[in-house]
């Protein structure tokens, strides 16, 4: 083959299979971001328009969408620039096996974020406490759940371990308990410290009257007396209560000579 056959040679494949190849790439880059965009402003408008629909399934639902419909393009190009794909269907079979006994791991993620998102024990916006982590579900994916802890920072959970062991979901149900434990001395009126409590937990204006506050005498400890107290709010205005009645009874106590006890050691020596 001369100089000018080669020439010949290679023009005619950039016409033919160059073109070709260059077609396949813009279509896939075209159509990946056309899928992307499309995609995700029918999810944002089911999620806005739409506030009955579950949030949590609506977004996983069409993240998984995204990647069967992108998928099909590549089979598809892959089509058009001529490679057989039944070969290609084998091979992917063959390497997913492969990647399937190295990944193990990763298959009891995606078997975990399955049971997540039918089971549904939190979804997206909960706060929840799981693996030694606590925050706001910010997102679920397949293979793992993001959250938001209360100091900004970002965690990704697996779903392996998340679906098999506890969970805690601080958002599902609209009422939270608040409890509080107060010590006082054994010389102190504990039935004048109820009161102080209470009254305290009556005036403020989170704190539900049904279910009614509780206050009671709950120990009597080494040093003092254990007065416990329990008060019903709505879930979002938990933190608020709790911090509002602590600063508020240690203000009250301290106007009403009612001491808060602190661990003391007594040293006696004894001469010889």
């Amino acid at each position: 083959m001369n100089f000018e056959q080669l020439l010949s040679s290679l023009a005619s494949w950039a016409v033919n299979v160059g073109l070709k190849i260059v077609i396949a790439l813009v279509i896939l880059v075209v159509s990946f971001r056309v899928v992307t965009i499309v995609t995700r402003k029918i999810e944002k408008k089911l999620i806005n328009g739409k506030p009955h629909l579950d949030k949590t399934l609506v977004s996983t639902l069409f993240y998984v969408l995204r990647i069967v419909v992108k998928s099909l393009i590549v089979v598809c190009l892959i089509g058009y620039l001529g490679i057989d794909t039944s070969g290609l269907t084998a091979l992917f079979v063959s390497f997913g096996a492969c990647v399937g006994l190295a990944v193990n791991g990763a298959l009891s993620n995606l078997a975990g974020g399955v049971l997540i998102i039918v089971t549904r024990p939190f979804k997206i916006d909960d706060y929840i406490e799981a693996q030694g982590m606590s925050g706001t579900v910010e997102d679920i994916h397949i293979t793992t759940t993001k959250l938001r802890t209360p100091d900004n920072k970002v965690v990704y959970i697996p779903n392996g371990p998340l679906s098999s062991g506890t969970i805690i979901n601080y958002s599902e149900k609209e009422l939270r308990r608040v409890d509080f434990n107060f010590s006082i001395s054994y010389q102190n009126d504990f039935e004048k410290a109820k009161a102080l409590v209470m009254d305290i937990l009556n005036a403020h204006e989170l704190v539900l009257k049904d279910p009614e506050p509780f206050v009671r005498v709950s120990s009597h400890a080494d040093s003092s007396i254990t007065v416990t107290a329990r008060a019903w709010v709505k879930n979002a205005d938990y933190w608020t209560v709790n911090f509002d009645v602590l600063e508020s009874v240690k203000a009250s106590f301290d106007a009403s000579g009612i001491e808060i006890p602190y661990n003391q050691l007594d040293v006696h020596v004894k001469q010889g």
